[in-house]
């Protein structure tokens, strides 16, 4: 077998714009711009510094916690919002999910004095029944804002705990799910030419759209312990999809964004198609571009746009 041509994307550093390489910043956020100092301001209160998130599911819901060096943040506040803007710069960012939970701190900070992160990576996937993704929004004048994925839009409660210190919200998951497979892209099998260059890893989703809940969970890209095994989700510029419909065994997804496969012979087609032929009912995948073109739009048939072509 010959050597698979090399992914360009993949290439140091890790991220780029045809690699979503997860769990790291994939939608623009204001860099870290450190608050005035207690000299400048006379405030006798320290600031709160963010040292980790981490999120796991109990019996009725996905627990979401914030722990902080020094004391808890002056301000918390948490509510549902219809999109994710960042601070300071007005911009969308990009989050996988049904519902956006907002979470914001208020004289906190999660960088040091050098402006180094201090809480690891800014976008980060759970495969957890309602959490999807936690996305850093900012961190911007003492301001530290967060939005939560969610599969569905549920209660939610916040409270803190102390030594250490924490905030935390149970967010409820008052539905059934079922796993499915959701397939990444093997960077280390892709570099040695070794197929096959996907990996299946499982997914929650509630039926039933399954399907639909798949490939989301697909834009959602891998766990931090997934990205350490070499799994990435090669997004070709994609930001999203807007539409999914199955008919006649035929699946059509409807993708965002100016997608284009930069010359690569593996695109986010290697992907979507195998994550929704996992499905009894898809026997066909039809890819299109945010213009609604494909290149073989009839008959049964897989198709995809011509900008991802090599």
């Amino acid at each position: 077998m010959s050597r698979a041509r090399p992914l360009a994307a993949l290439a140091v550093p890790l991220m780029t714009a045809t690699i979503l390489a997860a769990p790291a910043a994939a939608a623009p956020v204001p860099a870290a711009v450190p608050i005035p100092s207690t000299a400048r301001t006379g405030a006798a209160r320290p600031v709160s510094t963010l040292v980790d998130i981490r999120a796991a599911h109990h019996r009725g819901l996905d627990r979401l916690v914030f722990e902080f060096r020094g004391p808890l943040p002056a301000t918390r506040r948490a509510s549902y919002v219809s999109s994710l803007i960042a601070d300071g710069s007005g911009n969308r960012v990009q989050v996988a999910g049904d519902a956006i939970l907002q979470v914001r701190f208020g004289h906190a900070v999660g960088h040091d004095s050098r402006g180094a992160g201090t809480y690891g990576p800014t976008r980060e996937t759970y495969p957890l029944p309602g959490v999807i993704q936690v996305v850093n929004a900012g961190d911007f004048e003492g301001v530290l804002s967060f939005g939560v994925g969610l599969s569905r839009r549920t209660p939610y409660r916040m409270y803190t705990l102390t030594h250490p210190n924490r905030v935390v919200i149970d967010i409820k998951t008052p539905f059934r799910t079922v796993p499915v497979k959701t397939f990444l892209h093997n960077s280390r099998a892709y570099a040695a030419g070794r197929e096959p260059y996907t990996v299946a890893v499982r997914r929650p989703v509630i039926p039933p759209a399954t399907a639909r809940g798949a490939l989301q969970r697909l834009f959602a890209g891998p766990t931090r312990a997934e990205y350490a095994r070499g799994l990435r989700f090669v997004n070709s510029k994609a930001t999203g999809f807007s539409s999914l419909t199955v008919r006649d065994g035929v699946a059509r997804v409807r993708l965002t964004g100016k997608i284009t496969s930069g010359g690569s012979t593996y695109t986010i087609a290697d992907q979507i198609t195998p994550t929704l032929k996992q499905f009894p009912g898809i026997r066909w995948v039809k890819i299109y571009d945010r213009f609604g073109r494909t290149q073989h739009p009839t008959g049964r048939s897989d198709s995809i746009p011509s900008s991802l072509e090599p």
